[in-house]
């Protein structure tokens, strides 16, 4: 049974093929996706652990993540090729890991 062609499946549609577009494809695509997702979770997760606590200046710290973070936002909306430039998967996998650390960090502290 397949579904009509409503706002609501277009929507799915293009959000299914938007995140599994990384996670389809040459092995290379799969396990550049892979690692650079997991090292931007261990490079979110020693950002919040280390630094905060070392350099005692939380808002900066924080305010430098958001900054970088929001700036590959942005890089990342003018590129419109398809299908996506390795570099372009890895670094937003990168940030999607590293911003996933932050806030599985934020929910252990309670805050």
């Amino acid at each position: 049974m397949s579904l009509q062609n409503t706002r609501l499946a277009r929507f799915q549609r293009q959000l299914w093929d938007h995140l599994s577009q990384g996670w389809f494809g040459p092995w290379r695509r799969r396990s550049v996706a892979l690692i650079s997702l997991l090292l931007g979770f261990y490079l979110g997760t020693n950002l919040t652990s280390y630094y905060l606590q070392k350099l005692d200046m939380r808002p900066l710290v924080v305010l430098v993540m958001v900054v970088i973070v929001e700036l590959l936002v942005f890089l990342r909306s003018r590129v419109v090729t398809e299908p996506w430039p390795l570099r372009w998967l890895a670094l937003d996998n990168l940030r999607l890991g590293a911003v996933y650390a932050v806030v599985l960090e934020a929910f252990k502290l309670g805050s």
